[in-house]
């Protein structure tokens, strides 16, 4: 993996350089220089090899790290929003349901609205900045909240801000990237951003083992994270608008954003994909309570599972990244759905002790890594830039909403028929989707990748 930061303010073309060894005629020594694309063109003609070095823009790398202390400012506080508002407020089991309800569903309502306003206004850095922007905002209502109406109230804002910005947010790490190397960059996000998942619950820990009941402490903390995390990306990321990009390298005018830009049947196969996938993929909360109904190391170690696979899919995303960019996007996506059907079966089968807890998180870490960026990365591909946010948008909104009905009915499932028989027939249910699924990309599967360049729009 090659990371530049000399690409700032370029075209995602300028990410891109060839080493070429130049081969002249017998007995003259071989030399070696680093060329732009077109310049390699040009000595192709003449018996040279080529040899392309894709690397991570810097934007990538920096909306990573925007990422990063931004889940570790989220991730402190959902960690412990359980026990403090049963414990500290003193409000009832229903009440967090509701609110937790609230924090998994209300940011799929608005997904699609912060990815339609990048795409309208050409300015997704500062439709982001706004989502981050509000949800750092919230922050400071947690040191002063107090009841059920201003938790409720601080939560919607959060998830709103978080619904706002992730469209656009992929939408830049899609415009700083090329076709070659666009699962790595996604693989990169993901990893910094998963480094912020796993750190966050670790620190809200930490502060509450050091200083009990230390609630606004964390709140604190979380609150510099977050303003740390807009700032980065208020003053470091530069501003990339895909429409004029476009117009500029291919000097024709600028396209407007149009609705049925969107009416693409690659799109409309990811969209279908994500719905029938997304409507058996249940919380991992539901597979963490089955592992520890059986074994004493779940139940022990229960509030750090999250850490566990959060551990995995940092270790496991870049490399699922670049192995997407070279054997397919579509069969890397097809492939963490089969580790998570191993992941219900593990869970399912009544196998006790540490291996088989470890195998089920690492496999759940493997599905996210092998799945959520290359999701965002097949919608970008199926999507013009200048409806490219729109786009991915529509995919997350689709996943997240298919999720949430899929978590009420397993816990409908589950209260019929048991833990075990209920996670029996999800990975039954999924094995059959998965070849249907699989049938649905084809296309995906025989489109070839072009080697270098700006992503196909």
């Amino acid at each position: 993996m090659y990371l530049s930061f000399s690409d700032r303010g370029k075209n995602a073309d300028d990410a891109v350089t060839d080493e070429v060894t130049v081969s002249p005629d017998a007995g003259t020594a071989s030399a070696t220089a680093t060329t732009t694309t077109a310049t390699t063109t040009d000595l192709m003609t003449t018996g040279t090899t080529r040899k392309t070095v894709t690397r991570v823009s810097s934007v990538v790398v920096s909306l990573g790290i925007v990422s990063m202390f931004t889940d570790i400012s989220s991730e402190s506080v959902s960690a412990i929003l359980p026990l403090y508002i049963t414990g500290v407020l003193g409000l009832s089991t229903v009440a967090y349901g509701f609110i937790d309800g609230l924090y998994q569903g209300v940011s799929a309502i608005v997904r699609i609205a912060g990815g339609w306003a990048a795409d309208r206004g050409d300015q997704p850095k500062w439709i982001a900045f706004f989502g981050y922007g509000i949800a750092a905002i919230a922050r400071v209502g947690l040191l002063f909240a107090s009841g059920f109406a201003a938790i409720t109230a601080i939560v919607a804002v959060d998830r709103i801000g978080k619904g706002i910005r992730t469209a656009p947010r992929d939408a830049l790490i899609s415009a700083s990237s090329t076709h070659a190397n666009l699962g790595r960059s996604f693989g990169v996000h993901r990893m910094l951003d998963t480094v912020g998942a796993a750190v966050g619950p670790l620190l809200a820990f930490l502060i509450l083992f050091f200083i009990p009941n230390g609630y606004n402490t964390i709140f604190v903390v979380s609150l510099a994270c977050a303003i740390l995390g807009v700032a980065i990306l208020g003053i470091i990321v530069p501003n990339k608008r895909p429409r004029a990009d476009r117009a500029a390298a291919e000097h024709a005018p600028r396209q407007p954003f149009r609705w049925r830009q969107l009416n693409d049947p690659r799109l409309r196969r990811v969209l279908l994909v994500s719905g029938l996938l997304g409507l058996l993929t249940i919380g991992d909360g539901f597979i963490y309570l089955v592992l520890q109904s059986r074994s004493s190391f779940a139940a022990e170690w229960f509030p750090l599972m999250y850490v566990g696979t959060n551990i995995a899919f940092l270790a496991l995303a870049i490399p699922l990244g670049k192995l997407s960019d070279r054997f397919g996007r579509a069969r890397v996506f097809v492939i963490g759905h089969i580790a998570l059907l191993a992941a219900y079966i593990f869970a399912a089968v009544p196998v006790e002790g540490v291996a088989a807890t470890i195998l089920c998180l690492a496999l759940l870490g493997a599905f996210y890594a092998a799945t959520d960026g290359i999701l965002a990365a097949l919608a970008s591909e199926s999507t013009p830039a200048e409806s490219r946010g729109t786009g991915i948008a529509s995919a997350q909104t689709v996943v997240a909403l298919s999720r949430l009905i899929a978590s009420t009915g397993f816990g409908l499932l589950w209260f019929a028929v048991g833990r075990e028989a209920a996670m029996f027939i999800v990975a039954i249910a999924l094995a059959i989707v998965i070849p249907i699924v699989t049938y649905l990309l084809r296309g995906f599967f025989t489109t070839p990748a072009a080697s270098s360049g700006k992503m196909a729009a």
